[in-house]
């Protein structure tokens, strides 16, 4: 026992420990020790605790009221007797329980009754010392106004930490902080205001829910929100409400509805001239058109989210998880990388890239290097996709947004595939896999099991590559993801000219279905790789004319793209059939 006293610093108790009976817990000891103090002592513990385990002695003085005399020297006493020590003296002098234990049974000395009354006058000294700095005390006044009961300020710092913690990507945080607003709102009277802010805050919750991958609160949050705003005929958050919605329609898979929702929404938005959120509803919009295939329209209504917010300061996020300036850029660049046109795609993120590194936010960093590291990833210049796309990743897991690690790590996956990487590229897509299909993204599952596919397939197991290409391709068709689909054929056809003896009726069939679709739907890239995949199909099998043409078509589209990589690939191919 003296022992485990010492280690809590309570070395004056251990000494004595021959003439005292000792109670049965430390905590009990501890409660002894408060209690034997003279009264005046133990009051200006107990305020200190009340204040937190770090006490600004400015602030203890102005809630103790006590004369500065008097107060030091309470101070001095509970020094020698080793409830506090003095850390920091300038710019203001600052005590510390010596142990959170200490600090606890303090704090548990208190009445009820007099624990809140010194919440809720720390709350009025700390604003009246902050002055006009009181941002800088958001979390401090946020957490004694709960304490101290008063729930109108309670409701205005807690929404505002919530606020600051979401501007740093602290989401857990937000979340906390925006829970706590809600309870704060609950004891205040119904009004209308009230019932706004109500709705307020579960949209902020939805957009703190999202990185941390928790879409079943974030549906319930838009859901009783939705129920608010009907019953308010509040036009404008209805809008808010349902562009969010829309997303979790994508995320589900329902593009349709997703489509009905987000349209719904800019109807909403265009009848209260509400310029961000027809931005926010053009984005969404762009979505569900791009995991359907439709690239083209997807880039429409991007092109508009863009216009709609020009002349808007680029660092505001207007409530959500991302930059929009970056986030609607990073769409762009998706989809020009689908259709082959990267020097607009190039273009557009690098501005995104330059945006998200002024402003240093985490989440619309990861956005940026992933869509330009995406778009020259489907250009084939390895060198510089690998690292933008590894940053991307290593952001997201350095700061906890797993969720859009998840998201994120298939691209990078992929580069480790063409770059011939598998053995990186195997744990890495499987693990993604796992995470998407828990975090039930189904908008994102059919491509990761391609890239997944294609690292099998390179590494000989055509099997598991089959079982994989065969199960994207009826999640596409059940889903009506067209692009995916058409990916999902060529990876069938590429496995079918790998097998031995090779299956050259299903390699063709595939690749020719895939061929076929991606040109409906504008999908050069994909285009030049299903032409190569041919040619050197009918080369195998000497039909040199069909090779001739289909790898002097791939040459000229990569030649047409600048998609060097695949290049030398065709070139050599053709020049080995003009020999024969």
């Amino acid at each position: 026992m003296n022992e485990l006293l010492k280690r809590l610093g309570l070395s004056q108790l251990a000494r004595a420990l021959p003439t005292i009976q000792v109670p049965a817990t430390v905590q009990a000891v501890l409660a002894a020790r408060i209690d034997r103090l003279p009264p005046e002592e133990k009051t200006l513990l107990q305020t200190a605790a009340a204040i937190g385990t770090e006490v600004p002695v400015p602030l203890l003085q102005a809630i103790a009221e006590l004369p500065e005399a008097a107060l030091h020297r309470g101070l001095a006493h509970l020094q020698d007797a080793e409830f506090l020590y003095e850390t920091r003296l300038f710019p203001e002098q600052v005590c510390t329980f010596k142990h959170a234990l200490t600090h606890e049974v303090a704090y548990g000395s208190l009445l009820y009754e007099r624990r809140r009354v010194l919440h809720a006058r720390i709350v009025e000294t700390l604003e009246e010392m902050a002055g006009d700095r009181v941002a800088e005390q958001i979390e401090r006044l946020a957490h004694h106004a709960l304490r101290g009961e008063a729930w109108d300020k309670a409701l205005t710092y807690c929404r505002q930490a919530g606020e600051k913690a979401m501007a740093r990507s602290a989401h857990r945080e937000a979340v906390e902080y925006f829970e706590q607003a809600l309870n704060a709102l609950s004891h205040l009277p119904e009004t209308r205001d009230m019932r706004e802010q109500a709705i307020d805050l579960r949209l902020a919750l939805r957009a703190a829910f999202g990185p941390i991958g928790d879409y079943r609160r974030m549906l319930a949050c838009l859901h009783e929100a939705e129920a608010l705003a009907t019953a308010l005929d509040d036009s404008r958050r209805l809008a808010q409400v349902l562009s969010p919605l829309s997303l979790h329609s994508c995320i589900a898979g329902e593009y349709e509805q997703a489509l009905v929702a987000a349209w719904r929404a800019l109807e909403l938005a265009l009848a209260t001239g509400e310029i961000v959120q027809q931005a926010g509803a053009h984005q969404f919009l762009c979505r569900a058109y791009y995991h359907q295939g439709n690239y083209r329209q997807a880039i429409d209504c991007i092109t508009q989210a863009v216009a709609a917010l020009e002349g808007m300061p680029l660092h505001e996020r207007f409530g959500g998880i991302f930059l929009p300036a970056v986030q609607y850029r990073c769409w762009l660049t998706w989809c020009h990388a689908e259709l082959g046109t990267f020097a607009a795609g190039r273009i557009l993120g690098e501005e995104g890239l330059r945006i998200a590194e002024a402003v240093g936010h985490p989440a619309s960093l990861m956005t940026a290097y992933n869509g330009l590291g995406l778009l020259i990833l489907h250009q084939g210049d390895l060198p510089r996709a690998i690292p933008l796309l590894e940053r991307a990743v290593s952001i997201g897991q350095d700061t906890g947004l797993l969720a859009l690690s998840a998201l994120y790590a298939e691209p990078l996956g992929a580069a480790y595939v063409l770059g011939g990487c598998v053995a990186d590229a195997l744990p890495l897509l499987t693990q993604t896999l796992e995470q998407l299909t828990a975090l039930e993204r189904v908008d994102f599952q059919a491509r990761c099991s391609l890239s997944l596919g294609e690292a099998h397939m390179l590494a000989g197991h055509l099997e598991d590559a089959h079982t994989l290409a065969e199960r994207a391709l009826t999640h596409t068709r059940a889903y009506k993801e067209r692009g995916n689909e058409a990916y999902a054929l060529r990876l069938l056809g590429a496995i079918a000219a790998h097998r031995d003896p090779l299956d050259v009726a299903q390699a063709e069939a595939h690749y020719q279905q895939a061929l076929t679709l991606a040109a409906e739907l504008g999908m050069c890239p994909l285009q030049s790789h299903c032409h190569l995949g041919l040619g050197a199909l009918y080369a195998r099998i000497e039909q040199r004319e069909q090779a001739r043409a289909e790898l002097s078509t791939a040459i000229a589209l990569y030649r047409t793209m600048e998609m060097t990589f695949w290049l030398p690939q065709a070139e050599t191919a053709l020049a080995q059939v003009e020999a024969r």
